[in-house]
């Protein structure tokens, strides 16, 4: 029989790629690895040659492959199943060059498959005598051949073709391109051709044993499939695991249980369980379950643990480390603390805590400890329990920046002197170390990019057995919550604030009830019973600028005429006021800054004697202000030498160093100048000058730098002169604000600019599948939406960690198909799953934010949403007025008939969304010339008198942190369980038996909370006496008791 791919020789049209096919057929007899490689090049020149053909497609912006099969011209040509496809090549032929991995001959079939459907897909449009083909595996050579892989693998192809040659033939191809092109047309209509239909099997090829052998196993060695078990309750007693991954001895490890995309993969739980059953009897080792479709996977260790959610296979080293892990454990309250590390009471709690939990079957954890009670050494302390107790070999420390990563990287070095540390920041240090430290986005990008020796990704959803989390109210949501969903890990949140918002909920994200964190050491206890921190001193000030505003008509005749020198601009207009909020923002006043500093060159607390200011924290509004400040500071004390203060922001070079330099304690800086990178996390004893010269409107960032001065620090100003307290000066009432807002104000999170476009095109697409909306018109607008955002969708590398936990998302939605009428469903999946993951290759920033306002406009006049649509309406034709300011630019001129109707009471009289798209797409590459809106705001230096209008020091606040509160727990549930055996009988006087104490005992400190939390809050009173006083005596049994 001829082979598959052997009718292309009598086909001259397709020469380009009818080689490559032949070859990649060739060859698989003696290597699958090369047949694959064959096949991905054969689709590459076989794709370039529709491009050629067909006038109908249109290139992409690159013209790699995975480009040119994601352009929607070409995607949109072909049945969907026939197009999918083609990524399976793609997989396959990068796995085999770039990989050590092996390709079975399975593998190799079926890519040779794909790319015969695809060949027969271009002969069905465009070939002279076509006819329908089906592919044979039985017609597959299977005579050996000499191959030469390392040059394959060099070409990343079975032919030397060069580029010319190449090219001479797509130009041939090209130069009928009208002829193919009209064909195509006519033989779509007279030809038949029918996809081949994925099967179960092959949706496993797809998914499970690409991931599987990505994760370095090996079929038919120590990955086997459709595994024969003996004992399954069925008349034959036999059963067959889709597979079984075995360990190093030869033992299984683990048993999967596969089910097709469509199922969700619990059904499979309880075949994945006498699977089991079946191979322990056999082997007399339990394996561990999973259970996946592809998409979802679970996995199951009834020996250990419930069954949880996972986002992947596992590899074999993870696998055996569970495994080992079973017999290794011992019982936590068995392994003692070392005091060397952690010998403070409430630390131990903290630890004590998170064990008691884990050992319940928990696996998150919240740490609620005021800043500067050691969260860090608690931590450093709970791994060196966990470890000896056989709980965890890899832990990873999160931080959200550098120099909070360096500083908990140098704190475990003391504490932890034997383990291995590694920061992955700096490539050089090893990663296989026991504790790396990282920050999110490097992390992130690591689980991508990170290989071990063997080639294989080294950070598997299993390598970390713990994660702490340091300052767990930040960062951990949106995109690096991904982190926390791929690893399958214990989490340990460390944080002095959570905080409770729709958005951001750390006690959701912890999986604890609000208000009730595993643990709380809470500030007035560290401060005013156990001594371990140092209280504020605050000094509050208002000066009438920052206070009032700058009114032009109360300055001096003096100050006038300054202010008309500043403040007038080009055209002679100049304010008559100036609000509080612009100063520090882009005007600063010289008196205003300088009335600060020599505040604080007085009043602050002096250390050497006297001699020189204590370490200070200046808290600015922005670069420009924190740079002035500097400015001001070098020009009152030159004799300092430009080195005594200096501005720490995120963009200076080398603005770690200056940190560093900040934390030793008689080196320069003593004064740090800081936006943002210093109001968290940085510890520095001998601080002991706060100025707040920002407004602070989040409790949580306004109690994280009050933290920055209450630690401890002995012998601060000579011997036994310990630090007592600290100073705050507060130059914008934020004290007195948070007095009258106990909760301050949380801002929301943020959508990204491509997010939120992505966003608003879904919700058009959705509205305008109405019937209202069914003309012509503005059914083509739809139809450009779903293009759009498919293009977006099908670009997703699906091989990032981010794309990947999204997967089924990507998969459902990447198809025309889902788009014909979008379901409330589809369109929160869109919204939420895939909306932070698309990407714009758009690089025009001013383009994409017209978009996002336009989208907005058009979805303000659907949704009749009057307050929203009259400001787009307000601000498209100020933006408008500004394209006409700029008129004699040629890009602007050539528009200027559209822009001037815009401003027009016509344009608005009947407005519909065609009208505004129109709009959009003309006027969306000028929106970059008018890019300070009108409106720049250049900064503003100048001096006029300011004054102090009131002081006030020594009024200190409630923290106002509720962590409700074990006793408010205990006193509900008593009260909601009154018909409880135990507590009905005491509020009936009826005498308790000892298994009555029992549940009393287990309700109280163990479902409610802790032994510590008891003791804490009720001391040593009776469980008894407790439920009675809070129940109370019932009536009748109370009289009965005192008539005895």
């Amino acid at each position: 029989m001829p082979a598959n791919f052997e009718f292309l020789q009598s086909k001259s049209e397709y020469k380009l790629f009818s080689l490559a096919c032949i070859e990649a057929e060739r060859v698989l007899a003696t290597s699958p690895a090369m047949s694959a490689i064959g096949c991905r090049r054969a689709l590459e020149l076989a794709v370039k040659w529709v491009y050629s053909a067909d006038n109908a497609m249109k290139m992409p912006y690159k013209d790699n492959l995975q480009a040119l099969i994601h352009e929607p011209s070409f995607r949109f040509s072909m049945h969907k199943q026939t197009w999918s496809k083609l990524r399976y090549i793609i997989n396959l032929g990068n796995l085999a060059v770039h990989t050590s991995k092996s390709v079975s001959y399975g593998d190799a079939v079926l890519s040779l498959s794909a790319l015969f459907e695809f060949v027969q897909w271009i002969d069905y449009c465009y070939g002279t005598d076509y006819k329908e083909r089906r592919f044979n595996e039985a017609n597959i050579p299977d005579e050996k051949v000499i191959l030469d892989e390392v040059k394959i693998k060099e070409m990343n192809s079975l032919i030397e073709q060069k580029d010319s040659e190449i090219e001479a033939l797509r130009a041939k191809v090209a130069a009928m391109s009208a002829k193919f092109t009209a064909e195509r047309t006519v033989n779509k209509e007279e030809r038949h051709f029918t996809p081949v239909d994925i099967s179960e099997f092959l949706t496993r090829k797809k998914y499970i044993d690409v991931e599987l052998k990505l994760l370095g196993w090996i079929f038919g060695d120590d990955m086997q499939e459709e595994v024969e078990l003996f004992g399954m309750p069925n008349p034959t007693e036999k059963g067959y695991a889709d597979y079984v991954l075995y360990g190093k001895d030869g033992l299984p490890l683990a048993v999967i249980e596969a089910k097709r995309t469509s199922k969700d993969p619990k059904i499979g739980t309880q075949k994945a369980k006498l699977y089991t059953d079946c191979l322990e009897k056999m082997t007399g080792r339990r394996p561990i379950m999973f259970t996946t479709n592809g998409f979802e996977t679970y996995i199951w260790d009834d020996v250990t643990s419930p069954q949880r959610k996972v986002s992947g296979l596992f590899s074999k080293a993870d696998l055996e480390k569970l495994m080992n892990r079973r017999n290794e454990r011992k019982a936590l309250d068995e392994v003692p603390i070392d005091d060397k590390i952690t010998d403070r009471y409430y630390q131990k709690e903290a630890i004590r805590a998170v064990c008691d939990n884990i050992e319940r079957g928990h696996r998150k954890f919240l740490l609620v400890m005021a800043t500067g009670t050691g969260k860090t050494r608690t931590a450093a302390s709970l791994t060196d329990v966990l470890s000896r107790g056989g709980y965890v070999t890899n832990i990873l420390f999160l931080a959200d920046r550098i120099a909070l990563v360096n500083q908990a990287k140098d704190a475990f070095k003391n504490y932890l002197p034997d383990m291995s540390l590694c920061k992955l920041i700096n490539n050089r240090e090893d990663k296989n170390a026991r504790i790396v430290f990282s920050t999110y986005p490097t992390m992130l990008n690591s689980i991508d990019t990170a290989k071990n020796d063997a080639g294989q990704r080294l950070f598997s959803p299993a390598h970390f057995d713990l994660i702490i989390i340091d300052e767990a109210h930040r960062s951990i949501f949106k995109k690096y919550r991904a982190i926390f969903e791929y690893f399958d890990a214990l989490l340990v949140g460390l944080t002095a604030t959570p905080r409770n918002e729709v958005d951001r909920n750390t006690y959701d994200f912890f999986e604890l009830e609000r208000g009730v964190p595993t643990y709380a050491y809470e500030y007035e206890t560290a401060v005013n019973v156990d001594h371990v921190l140092v209280p504020y001193h605050n000094i509050e000030v208002k000066t009438k600028f920052l206070e009032q505003g700058i009114v032009y008509d109360e300055l001096s005749e003096e100050d006038k005429e300054r202010y008309e020198e500043d403040f007038t601009d080009e055209e002679g207009e100049m304010p008559d006021f100036i609000p509080p909020p612009e100063l520090n923002e882009f005007i600063f006043n010289q008196s205003t800054v300088d009335m600060v500093l020599e505040d604080l060159m007085t009043k602050g607390i002096k250390v050497a004697s006297g001699d020189r200011l204590g370490k200070t924290i200046i808290f600015a509004q922005n670069k420009k202000h924190a740079q002035y400040i500097i400015d001001r500071f070098n020009a009152l004390y030159p004799q300092y030498k430009g080195s005594f203060a200096k501005r720490v922001v995120c963009d200076d070079d080398y603005a770690e160093t200056i940190i560093l330099d900040f934390k030793v304690a008689d080196k320069e800086p003593h004064i740090a100048v800081s936006v943002d990178m210093m109001d968290t996390g940085i510890d520095v004893p001998e601080i002991v000058n706060l100025v707040f010269f920002k407004r602070v409107r989040s409790k949580i960032k306004f109690w994280q730098m009050i933290g920055r001065g209450t630690r401890l620090c002995k012998d601060l100003f000579g011997p036994d002169q310990d630090k007592q307290y600290f100073l705050i000066f507060d130059y914008l009432r934020n004290f007195e604000f948070f007095r009258t807002n106990k909760d301050g104000i949380e801002g929301s999170e943020t959508q990204s600019i491509t997010e939120a476009i992505f966003a608003k095109r879904i919700r058009l697409i959705h509205h305008l599948q109405h019937s209202a909306f069914m003309d012509e018109e503005y059914q083509k607008l739809r139809n450009s939406l779903i293009e759009t955002v498919l293009v977006q969708i099908n670009a997703l590398n699906t091989e990032l960690i981010l794309v990947k936990l999204q997967l089924q998302y990507v998969e459902k939605y990447k198809n025309e198909e889902a788009f014909v009428c979008l379901s409330d469903t589809d369109k929160h999946d869109l919204i939420n799953y895939l909306a932070p993951l698309v990407y714009m290759e758009e690089t025009d920033e001013f383009a994409k934010l017209f978009d996002n306002f336009m989208y907005g406009l058009m979805l303000s006049l659907i949704e009749s949403s009057k307050a929203r649509y009259n400001r787009s309406r307000r601000k498209l034709i100020s933006i408008s007025t500004c394209l006409l300011s700029r008129g004699t630019i040629p890009q602007i001129d050539n528009k200027i008939e559209l822009i001037n109707t815009i401003i027009t009471e016509e344009f608005w009289a009947n407005p519909n969304i065609l009208i505004f798209e129109k709009v959009r797409i003309e006027l969306r590459e000028l929106i970059k010339f008018i890019a300070d809106g009108g409106n720049h705001r250049k900064n503003i230096y100048t001096n006029l008198q300011d004054e102090v209008t009131f002081i006030q020091e020594g009024k200190d606040i409630d923290p106002g942190f509720t962590f409700e509160d074990y006793k408010f727990k205990v006193n509900r549930y008593i009260e909601e369980h009154r018909d409880h055996i135990a507590i009905y009988k005491l509020r009936n006087n009826i005498p308790l038996t000892q298994d009555d104490y029992k549940d009393l005992e287990q309700i109280l400190t163990g479902e409610l909370g802790t032994v510590e939390d008891y003791q804490r809050e009720f001391k040593d009173t009776p469980f008894g006496l407790l439920v009675r006083k809070i129940a109370k005596l019932d009536y009748q049994a109370a009289n009965d008791a005192f008539s005895e």
